[in-house]
């Protein structure tokens, strides 16, 4: 197992994923992080946005909303509050999630509505990200 590393991502609702994988790419608050077995141990913040996961070769995306990751040498923990596999998303509902979330923003809102409107915007901008992404 030392050249594995073992993926759980936890939501409010179920375990999203958990398997064993070659490395995971993060969404972080400082940029992208790619995480290989044996990585220092960390606890980073993640933000909206696109998880990689290598594992026989092959790379698999989800999308991930805010969230905490706990990394150790042979294990990712992270919690999170939305992960979606691509094979998983509706791009229709994302788009209009997208676009529901943009027309509020231009309404006067309090500071605390502009941060729920914006995460909402985050979550389906990530979701739309990795949809589209299969088509490339």
């Amino acid at each position: 197992m030392a050249n594995k590393l073992k993926l759980e991502i936890i939501t409010p609702d179920a375990t999203a994923y958990s398997e064993d994988v070659d490395m995971v790419t993060l969404p972080g608050v400082e940029g992208q992080m790619g995480v290989y077995p044996q990585h220092v141990p960390l606890m980073t913040q993640m933000v909206p946005g696109e998880i990689i996961v290598r594992k026989d070769g092959h790379d698999y995306f989800l999308a991930v909303g805010e969230g905490l990751a706990e990394i150790t040498g042979d294990h990712i923990a992270i919690l999170t509050d939305l992960a979606i596999a691509a094979d998983h998303i509706d791009e229709a509902r994302a788009e209009e999630a997208r676009q529901r979330a943009e027309a509020r923003l231009r309404d006067k809102l309090s500071d605390d509505e502009v941060a729920t409107v914006n995460s909402s915007l985050a979550r389906s901008l990530a979701q739309l990200h990795v949809k589209r992404r299969q088509r490339r």
